[in-house]
């Protein structure tokens, strides 16, 4: 079937929202081109799970098509309508599954050397996007912190590589100052600035005590998903057969109530929970992953306007099939090592933020916890330079956001 033979009833089995929302804009999908068409309901089969910035993108997005005459629709995806596809790939269930067929396109277009030029055409058509729909301002000063380090007493090497040419690097930070100062801060700024899911607390342990104004996730909050996933895992990849792929597929399918997840809980956060375990790699077993790719996504899906991110130590790195075996054994913990990757996870969600609108007047900050080392980025810190006043956590907050 082709876009142009899309009826009402062929998304009969969408959730409310998501059928709602292909249903408004029909007339535009029937116009585009099956190469593409997938790619926008594979976003918009979850409009339901989806948080309000993502479900606010692929509304404008929607709306902008509409607005197209048909020549120009014509126009715009005619290196989209250029792609060949083969009849097994055009007969596939692309409505139900879009993802999938995403997935089997993407190979298939490999295999028969196209994938360039689609990846060209997906550029230019998300260059075009950008250009007709300019970025909404900011209600404040985007803001990302990194506390890495727990549990590490003494550490010589040289911290914040990476970053410190992007800002300022303090050496006297106050040492009575804790982790529950930045904390504070978030909540502050979450209830200056009231957005759902704008404001971000991630932990690679155990949660603190927090204000309900802020969304949490936390590794060890979520340790009975994760344990029931590994053992899904586990039973998995003994079947005989079962490769890397085919448990890929079968992992994106799982939803919260496959894992134990409570339905009274907000659905559009454990089904985000849900994909941090099952898409990530790692993150089922590792702390300072769970936290790093948390961070990544987070910042992707949601364009957070406030992010606080504390790592914890992580088990010392095993063969997998050894976790798998004994997923519920007391792990031999390893703060230094989880140091170094914090470190450089801390750099990651640095780039990440930068990615996102508003970047230019965006503050971020990283702190060695307990120590006296931080680095400050922003338009109020020089870069690449290094101060010896000393200044609080509070001080170097009220600077970066001022």
């Amino acid at each position: 079937m082709q876009p142009r033979d899309l009826q009402p009833d062929h998304f009969a089995g969408y959730p409310p929202e998501a059928r709602k929302l292909v249903l408004a804009h029909l007339d535009v999908l029937r116009q585009l081109p099956l190469s593409f068409v997938p790619s926008l309901l594979r976003e918009a089969i979850d409009y339901d799970y989806r948080f309000p910035a993502e479900r606010n993108s692929l509304d404008r997005e929607l709306a902008h098509l509409d607005a197209l005459t048909p020549a120009q629709i014509s126009k715009r995806f005619e290196a989209f309508a250029k792609v060949s596809l083969s009849p097994a790939i055009e007969q596939f269930d692309w409505i139900n599954l879009p993802a999938q067929f995403v997935e089997q396109q993407s190979a298939y277009l490999w295999s028969t050397h196209q994938l360039d030029a689609f990846r060209k055409a997906a550029t230019d058509y998300g260059s075009e996007m950008q250009a007709a729909m300019p970025p909404e301002p900011l209600p404040v000063r985007r803001l990302g912190i990194a506390v890495i380090g727990h549990g590490v007493s003494s550490y010589d090497g040289k911290l914040f590589r990476n970053l410190r040419p992007q800002g300022t690097y303090f050496s006297r930070i106050k040492p009575d100052q804790d982790f529950d100062v930045l904390l504070a801060g978030v909540e502050e700024r979450a209830k200056a600035h009231p957005v759902p899911y704008g404001h971000w607390y991630v932990d690679g342990g155990d949660v603190a005590a927090h204000s309900a104004s802020i969304t949490t996730v936390s590794y060890n909050g979520l340790e009975p998903v994760r344990d029931m996933l590994l053992k899904r895992m586990k039973s998995e990849i003994e079947r005989p057969g079962m490769g890397p792929e085919e448990l890929r597929t079968r992992m994106a399918r799982l939803v919260p109530a496959d894992l134990g997840m409570d339905k009274a809980g907000d659905p559009v956060l454990d089904r985000f929970q849900v994909k941090l375990l099952t898409e990530g790699s790692g993150t089922q077993i590792y702390s300072t992953t769970f936290a790093q790719w948390t961070t990544r996504e987070v910042l992707r899906r949601t364009q957070a306007l406030t992010l606080l991110v504390h790592f914890a130590p992580r088990q010392r790195q095993r063969p997998l099939n050894e976790l798998l075996a004994n997923p519920k054994g007391i792990p031999e913990l390893d703060p230094l090592g989880s140091l170094i990757d914090a470190d450089m996870a801390a750099w990651y969600h640095w780039i990440n933020q930068q990615r996102l609108p508003g970047s230019d007047h965006s503050a971020f900050l990283v702190w060695f916890e307990g120590h006296s080392q931080a680095v400050a980025i922003g338009p109020s810190f020089p870069r690449g330079t290094e101060s010896s006043t000393e200044i609080g956590l509070r001080g170097l907050l009220s600077l970066a956001t001022s």
